[in-house]
């Protein structure tokens, strides 16, 4: 109370400062210490704490005269009179409160500048600035005063969780940007990929170089591998399960236990979630820089829609167990083997996220669906690798990961055809995934797209969801109008976007491909998908969700080849479409489709065939070429051979080869096609009636034959065969012998 004032002690100084304070409406928590008790009753007339220097609790009554009125700790709301109403814990948790308290406590505290107060103890100092500048006196209700309040704190609770990876609370379930971790762990390969993107984007702002467009990572939540760990060992799983087949091993999966902390995490969660969620794998060793594991392990699609709570429930964790059961199953433990790792070495976390799209009758889906990669194996007409390559399809991805019709083109140069119109209709994209919100009648176990549908086009069209994605084929004029007005065939173009940039999805996967391979240090694929909802006057505008990052592995070690120095006489195959680079000398065997046996009604069968013939080269331990038309790995059985990875991994070259009566579009960009890059598998294109590029069919039809099947023939030659490939120009050639 007595202090030097104007050059000499004043034995009322500290008195005569609170009430200086007062008369100027200075509204702050103010404490009177004294060694002198009856100032208490100065005190109390001025309606100021009062604390006794000599209290032998100076400490703890200071420590609870801070926490009380300096914003420290929770956020207590209170009645005019002082009683307490509620609590905040956490900038989330005031948000929720706020929005329940009585006008009485929010009038009491907005007059007060507690909230202010409170912020500037949370180290928001802006925002509190901000605060302290609105008074109650200026709004002609509470609601508006609530509003403008929650307005600033939903904005802190924006900035504060952008980038981050948050731990989970039942109130941050809501938040519109960052990953939520539910359980500790690595996050495994997709995982780091997530957080690597959500950090990235905070720093480089992009949404400031795209105006009306937002971009950003779909609502996230990941399970650490730690869960994976306890599950484990919680239900006696060990590698006597590998002598099951994949389906006792689901089953077995499926009838475990998760932890309980995660079943009351889930819990919450399935109670504020009820918008379609993706459950993905992310394992330890998925999506690394050396070895990818794009398309090895399970991903489930749920609706998550319906209003059984429990049945929501179950779903959600029995697609956690089967993307933990993934580990186990045939083609994950044969990748794993084929790459010298052991099955213990992998764990498994798992990420459960927002599901990018619409609703559109029963169905839900988002209008573009995409795979962008740094790096093009297949540059055309004046196009560079490095140019880059975009796949896109309508709805969701699974037609472009499964090598199914999808439209491509190159992000530095968007309106450049790279298939001629006349073919473009017959490549177009004819049939769309779906998630179907109307089954909840799910069968998890029995295959991962049990909650797809795959629909025709043309079904679609009635949404409304086509536009300015297709134009229509004009028999009349022999050419493509964008757009739907005219009568015709509907082909998927993006034309509106790709040439006239509605929507500027080419400079914005240039931008992340560039800035993704800048920071990892290698060619980078990204998947991604694409809302085009847009309303000015609920401020909704486009949204490009990036769903993940993941290295592209691309072999930079190159050869020249001088074309002039090729003696053709001297190759059974050569290519100008050649992907990989290097030379191979230690090849005997050759399996390859008898081009006069081959029937599109049959590639069932083939399949079979050569799953067989890939048994027994793995049991000799022995790598071969393979030559078959169409597709390898089309999941369109009508457009290749709808091999799975682990049915042909032992194969070091694999050609697609085109035929007179089966010309197709060679594939590119899709899970499996990147798995066999990831491997340094060669990979050529041999059209038909090339004027250049050719195979010796009868050249192979003459060497000694190892096998016959209905289908294929496998030879195996005296004396290596040769191959050779310039990654730099795309040619590729096989000598006939050593």
């Amino acid at each position: 109370i007595r202090y030097s004032y104007k050059g000499r002690v004043h034995p009322q100084a500290g008195i005569k400062l609170i009430r200086h304070m007062q008369m100027h409406n200075i509204d702050c928590p103010i404490l009177l210490q004294s060694s002198e008790s009856e100032n208490e009753k100065d005190a109390l007339e001025l309606g100021v704490h009062f604390l006794h220097k000599n209290s032998k609790t100076l400490l703890h009554d200071l420590q609870q005269f801070i926490v009380k009125n300096l914003g420290f700790g929770d956020f207590i709301f209170r009645s005019k009179d002082g009683n307490e109403i509620n609590r905040a814990r956490s900038i989330d948790d005031f948000v929720v409160k706020l929005q329940e308290i009585p006008d009485e406590s929010l009038i009491y505290h907005s007059s007060h500048n507690h909230f202010s107060t409170w912020l500037a103890a949370h180290n928001e100092f802006l925002f509190a600035k901000k605060l302290k500048f609105i008074k109650v006196e200026d709004f002609q209700n509470t609601a508006d005063i609530r509003n403008v309040i929650l307005d600033v704190f939903n904005e802190v609770k924006y900035l504060r969780n952008r980038g981050k990876i948050i731990h989970f609370d039942p109130d941050v379930l809501d938040v519109e940007e960052g990953i939520i971790r539910l359980t500790d762990g690595s996050f495994g390969g997709k995982g780091r990929g997530l957080a690597f993107l959500n950090s990235l984007f905070v720093s480089m702002e992009l949404e400031k170089r795209f105006k009306g467009v937002h971009i950003k990572i779909p609502k996230t939540f990941i399970i650490g591998t730690s869960e994976y760990d306890q599950f484990i060992h919680d239900n006696g799983i060990g590698a006597w399960l590998t002598k099951k087949d994949d389906q006792q091993i689901k089953d077995h999966f499926v009838s475990g236990k998760l932890s309980d902390k995660l079943q009351l995490v889930l819990a919450s969660f399935i109670e504020r979630v009820d918008y379609p969620i993706a459950v993905r794998s992310s394992g330890l060793l998925e999506d690394s820089q050396s070895q990818p594991f794009a398309g090895i392990y399970e991903t489930f699609m749920l609706p998550n829609n319906y209003p059984e709570y429990d049945l929501r429930l179950k779903h959600l964790e029995n697609a956690i167990k089967l993307v933990f059961a993934s580990v186990y199953l045939q083609t994950a433990r044969n990748y794993i083997e084929s790459i010298n790792y052991k099955l213990e070495e992998e764990k498994m976390a798992v990420i459960i996220q927002e599901c990018v799209g619409s609703k559109f009758g029963d169905y839900y889906y988002p209008h573009i669906s995409g795979v962008g990669q740094s790096y093009n194996f297949y540059p055309t007409s004046y196009l560079k690798n490095s140019d880059g390559v975009v796949s896109l399809a309508i709805g969701l991805g699974k037609s472009i990961v499964e090598g199914e019709r999808a439209f491509r083109f190159s992000p530095n140069y968007p309106k450049l055809e790279l298939i001629p119109q006349e073919e473009l209709m017959g490549e177009s994209q004819k049939e769309v995934y779906v998630i179907d919100i109307s089954n909840n009648d799910l069968k998890l176990s029995d295959t991962e797209e049990g909650t797809l549908k795959k629909i025709r086009l043309r079904e679609i069209e009635k949404y409304g969801a086509l536009d300015h994605l297709v134009s229509v084929w004009d028999f009349e004029n022999d050419r493509l109008v964008d757009g739907l007005a005219g009568k015709g065939p509907r082909v998927v173009t993006f034309a509106d976007i790709l040439m006239y940039n509605y929507f500027p999805l080419a400079d914005i996967c240039r931008e992340i491909l560039e800035i993704g391979e800048k920071a990892m240090g290698v060619p980078v694929e990204i998947e991604f998908a694409v809302d085009l909802t847009k309303d000015a006057a609920k401020g909704i505008n486009p949204t490009f969700y990036v769903l993940q990052i993941r290295p592209l592995t691309v072999n930079t070690d190159e050869i020249y080849v001088n074309s002039d120095d090729i003696v053709k006489e001297e190759l059974f195959l050569y290519t100008n479409s050649g992907m990989g680079n290097g030379v191979i000398s230690n090849l005997n065997d050759i399996i390859f489709i008898d081009p006069d046996k081959f029937d599109r009604m049959h590639t069932i069968e083939m399949q079979q065939e050569i799953a067989h013939l890939n048994k027994k080269m793995k049991d000799l331990n022995r790598q071969y070429i393979l030559i078959g038309p169409g597709r390898w790995g089309s999941r369109d059985r009508f457009l290749g051979i709808p091999v799975k990875w682990h049915e042909i991994n032992k194969a070091k070259i694999i050609v697609e080869a085109g035929l007179k009566d089966f010309v197709v579009d060679a594939s590119q960009g899709t899970h499996f096609f990147h798995n066999l890059v990831s491997m340094n598998t060669g990979y050529f294109t041999v059209p038909y009636n090339s004027s250049d590029d050719f195979i010796e069919w009868n050249w192979l039809k003459q060497q000694p034959v190892e096998e016959k099947t209905e289908y294929f023939i496998h030879i195996q030659t005296d004396e290596p065969v040769v191959v050779k490939m310039d990654g730099r120009k795309g040619i590729s050639f096989i000598h006939k012998s050593n």
